[in-house]
């Protein structure tokens, strides 16, 4: 305890501020604040170190996510006796997948921390994803992979992975259209053009046409995530039939 005190003594008002919340959403005391204060960096604040290294989350989050990768690898190795390699692949990107990190992220109210020169609305779904891998790399590097493994056991996989509800679980709605295309031998094609609009932020929009008649249209702010709206409102117009094939 005299230790703790010690820790939040020798920040700064506004490090003991941050380091006191933290400890309160990871229910544990980080031992080095450093960490924990890049992996909530956005690259938009050109944050360098006496070095002139880049100060932000990016590298962490490439740490985050090959230690998460690792520890539900092993969970599911274990988990799924009879699980083959391909199963326990797919079941591995469903649990790591961009939508379920977002979901942790926003469960976890982690932008609350983040320091931008971006205004929250700009910065995209992904950066809730992104951060909660950073802050598993900054986890590891302040405590070690065991207890890594502890809070991701803890706070990803008990409240989050249901083995039987994943296996239902779809990823990539483009990627079951065009499957489902393939197998009935059905010619399809994804349309895709800016339509940026009266809008600052750049938009795209795509239509997805089945044997010459046209579908669905998505609309969003990447290209892919256009698609995957275009390719859910397909999948949704054809349930039935792609169920039964």
């Amino acid at each position: 305890m005299n230790f703790i005190r010690k820790i939040v003594k020798s920040h700064s008002p506004e490090e003991s501020v941050f380091y006191g919340e933290l400890k309160k959403l990871l229910n544990f005391s980080p031992k080095k604040i450093t960490y924990y204060q890049k992996a909530f960096t956005h690259r938009s604040v050109q944050m360098t170190d006496s070095k002139g290294n880049p100060v932000n989350y990016e590298r962490l989050e490439f740490l985050g996510d090959s230690i998460l990768g690792s520890v539900i690898a092993a969970y599911l190795y274990k988990k799924v006796p009879k699980g083959t390699e391909g199963y326990l692949t797919q079941m591995r990107s469903k649990i790591v997948s961009r939508d379920h990190l977002n979901e942790l992220g926003k469960d976890l109210n982690l932008i609350q921390f983040v320091k931008s020169n971006i205004d929250q609305a700009n910065v995209g779904d992904n950066i809730h994803g992104n951060i909660f891998e950073a802050l598993i790399g900054a986890i590891y590097l302040d405590k070690g992979y065991n207890f890594c493994q502890k809070f991701i056991h803890k706070n990803v996989i008990v409240p989050y992975v249901d083995i039987q509800k994943l296996e239902g679980k779809i990823t990539s709605y483009k990627g079951l259209i065009i499957e489902w295309c393939q197998k009935q031998k059905k010619q399809y094609s994804f349309d895709t053009y800016e339509d940026s609009g009266n809008e600052q932020i750049k938009h795209f929009s795509v239509k997805i046409s089945i044997d010459g008649n046209q579908i669905a249209k998505g609309r969003a702010t990447s290209k892919k995530k256009a698609e995957e709206m275009a390719a859910k409102r397909v999948y949704f117009a054809f349930q039935n039939e792609i169920s039964l094939d």
